[in-house]
């Protein structure tokens, strides 16, 4: 029974945005079974890659809490030894390269005639060895641009396995991690910021900011507007919320209207990659920006419509209203 607007959103949270905590807890043990036979793989093939374990890193909104439901892909960043190997920056691509014949695990995986790693060869050198397991006999398989692609039909997850190298510190003191950019070349990333980032505004929030942040995308998701990607509207809630004053209350229904009224004018501007490497990761056209922005200002404005008829007391009608931008799924007053 639902009759405060609360009570309202607690319901909603739980049964319709957050993952079921149930299937949290089955996805992150096939996760972590999953890893424990690719670390078997070097022992299974002699040219398979010799793994570099310690840095491997799970990545996406899984690994930072920041999934809403249903949870449709789990990512795994799987870390290889470079044995010795280098890269090199090019304007549009990175290079992995003087692989040694002595490092014969990867030598077969270079382009041909060359001594430069081919990406595609390695996540192709994955994909065989998924093949051999036997719980993955009748599993989907498969590469997309960065990783090998796990369907398993006994989850309504994939697994998405990114190979990658780790780099040694470069002239400005930093280190990444260098992961397949779908043209058989390589490109930086380091999900060590995004997740410490994430971890770090919600401390300062008090815990409050996940909630925030997977209610948000619930309402981007919704087919009233253009969406943006996950990874844009999180960071742009991340945005909203470190430059606050004051803490975030753990009211979703205090806190909805604010990040409406932010996105209503932030989704025209430069959303910074706050791992320093993208740059501005909103690339939306002007015409989905301007879809975006108007939905915005009008849920802001049913937003602040059911807060006034919440404070009149009138839970009912308030909740009606939050339903009016959250749609069908959104509790009604009974």
């Amino acid at each position: 029974m639902v009759r405060t607007v609360n009570e309202a959103f607690k319901v909603f949270q739980s049964d319709y945005v957050n993952l079921d905590p149930e299937q949290t807890k089955l996805a992150r043990d096939s996760r972590d079974w999953l890893l424990s036979q690719i670390h078997t793989f070097p022992n299974k093939d002699s040219i398979f890659p010799s793994l570099y374990s310690e840095k491997d890193i799970f990545m996406g909104s899984f690994a930072r809490r920041t999934k809403k439901r249903e949870l449709d892909d789990i990512d795994i960043m799987i870390a290889l030894s470079a044995e010795g190997s280098v890269y090199h920056e090019f304007n549009d691509r990175i290079e992995i390269l003087y692989v040694s014949d002595a490092a014969y695990r990867l030598k077969g995986l270079c382009w041909e005639k060359t001594n430069i790693l081919n990406s595609r060869k390695v996540i192709n050198k994955f994909i065989s060895l998924l093949d051999q397991v036997p719980q993955y006999e009748k599993a989907e398989i498969k590469r997309n641009m960065e990783a090998a692609t796990l369907n398993l039909k006994s989850y309504p997850w994939t697994f998405d396995l990114v190979p990658c190298f780790f780099t040694q510190k470069d002239y400005f003191n930093k280190d990444y991690y260098l992961i397949p950019d779908g043209n058989g070349h390589w490109k930086k990333t380091d999900p060590r910021i995004d997740r410490q980032r994430v971890t770090d505004i919600n401390q300062c929030h008090n815990g409050k900011v996940l909630n925030a942040i997977r209610l948000m995308k619930y309402w981007n998701k919704r087919l009233t507007m253009p969406s943006m990607s996950s990874y844009l509207i999180e960071n742009m809630i991340l945005d909203f919320y470190s430059k606050q004053d004051t803490k975030a209350s753990g009211y979703l229904d205090l806190e909805v209207p604010g990040i409406l009224q932010y996105i209503h004018t932030a989704i025209f501007y430069p959303v910074d990659d706050p791992k320093g490497i993208q740059g501005n990761i909103n690339q939306l056209s002007r015409e989905d920006q301007d879809k975006i922005s108007k939905r915005a200002a009008l849920d802001y404005l049913r937003a602040t419509k059911a807060r006034a008829l919440e404070d009149d007391g009138d839970h009912k009608l308030s909740i009606a209203k939050w339903g009016e931008i959250f749609g069908l799924n959104f509790p009604i007053y009974t």
